[in-house]
């Protein structure tokens, strides 16, 4: 592991990150989902794609990668993009899962890997529907007791920053970022996915216009279990693409 500090807008960052394959010349930068870090996609990930430099990176906020501001998707973006330039290095291919779909779309890369890709708006269930709009009639109470009230398990430790930059990225319309995406696609999914459903992938394979979906068995960390498959399909289907 190694940690490089950047500037962005006024703000100082560390960044943590991994290299692996150090000496090969084409890169698959590797991000990781909301609330997880760069450990659990280089468990899956670190014995494929060996003609490739993985970078492995905790985007702020996670790992062991500092947070310093509220930010958007298009700032983690920009923020990737700053580390890239400061370490050197040109991305030939973005692979993310889940948020980190989101980020990866926006580095423009030749070639594209959605892992179960956040993005695409779902239906909220009732409940939930009800407790934003208990959420929005009581906001005057204050900040910290209704955090208290109505946060969830995933978001009820999060700092003020992280909790606003969450509140920023969970409910943003990607469609028009995937239509306007260049890059070559690949885009694997899990059949049993409840955070991104299926759906939202087979939305997504519209979208982008050079695209190819491909379903698999498993939840929303379906790619542990095929990280061999997705490697070498990024293998034959990227490699004349870079």
């Amino acid at each position: 592991m190694a940690l490089k500090e950047i500037e962005y807008k006024n703000h100082k960052f560390d960044i943590s990150y991994e290299i692996v394959n150090s000496s090969k010349d084409k890169t698959i930068v590797i991000l990781h989902g909301w609330g997880s870090n760069k450990e659990i996609m280089k468990q899956a990930f670190a014995k494929e794609l060996r003609e490739f430099k993985h970078i492995y990176i905790d985007m702020p906020g996670f790992g062991k990668s500092s947070e310093g501001m509220v930010l958007t998707t298009d700032d983690y973006a920009k923020i990737i993009k700053i580390f890239l330039d400061t370490i050197s290095c040109k991305a030939d291919i973005a692979m993310g899962h889940s948020f980190g779909g989101k980020v990866a779309t926006l580095l423009d890369t030749p070639c594209l890997v959605l892992l179960s890709s956040a993005g695409i708006l779902t239906e909220k269930p009732w409940s939930i529907k009800m407790k934003i709009a208990t959420f929005k009639l009581l906001k005057p109470l204050g900040f910290a007791k209704l955090r208290e009230i109505f946060a969830s398990a995933d978001v009820a430790d999060m700092s003020h920053e992280m909790y606003e930059t969450f509140k920023n990225v969970v409910d943003e319309d990607f469609e028009e970022r995937f239509s306007n995406s260049n890059s070559k696609a690949l885009l694997f999914w899990g059949r049993e996915d409840t955070a991104t459903p299926l759906y939202t992938g087979e939305k997504i394979d519209t979208l982008i216009k050079d695209s190819k979906l491909y379903p698999l068995d498993g939840d929303h960390y379906f790619f542990l279990k095929y990280a061999k498959f997705i490697g070498d399909t990024i293998m034959s289907e990227c490699k004349g693409d870079l």
